[in-house]
């Protein structure tokens, strides 16, 4: 059953969620995982590969966007079936992907904006109620 760890940051800016969404990519990678960050659009995508590159001045991720031809540690996924991935996905997507099941670990990453509080608690009830492992994490 998939493991769902929750990390709840002290921010109310919506992109501290994708900037810690790189870091948790960097843990993950550094500790053997494959990851795959899912967002909403080809837009966001761009926007994490971007981010990927820049939001550590040393470090280096090798990543990508999802593709069959090609595979990366960290993929980037705006809504394509996730194919053989099942380490970890970070979603960052508006909704929960249907597929979310088939991962060992899902990241819920929570900022202190109301429509993602909403949005979150939401989530995390239905998790509850379906008897998933839960896990929240405050960060600072």
């Amino acid at each position: 059953m998939t493991r769902i760890d929750f990390y709840i940051l002290s921010s109310d800016q919506p992109q501290q969620a994708d900037i810690f969404a790189c870091r948790l990519a960097e843990k993950a990678y550094r500790s053997g995982l494959r990851v795959l960050v899912a967002v909403d659009n080809r837009d966001h995508a761009s926007q994490i590969d971007q981010l990927l590159w820049t939001f550590r001045e040393d470090s280096f991720l090798p990543h990508g966007a999802q593709s069959e031809e090609q595979h990366s540690a960290i993929e980037i996924n705006s809504g394509e079936d996730p194919g053989t991935h099942h380490g970890l996905l970070i979603n960052l997507c508006s909704k929960v992907p249907k597929w979310f099941s088939r991962f060992e670990r899902l990241a819920e990453i929570v900022v202190q904006h109301p429509d993602t509080l909403q949005r979150s608690r939401l989530r995390f009830g239905h998790f509850r109620d379906r008897g998933y492992p839960l896990q929240s994490h405050k960060i600072n």
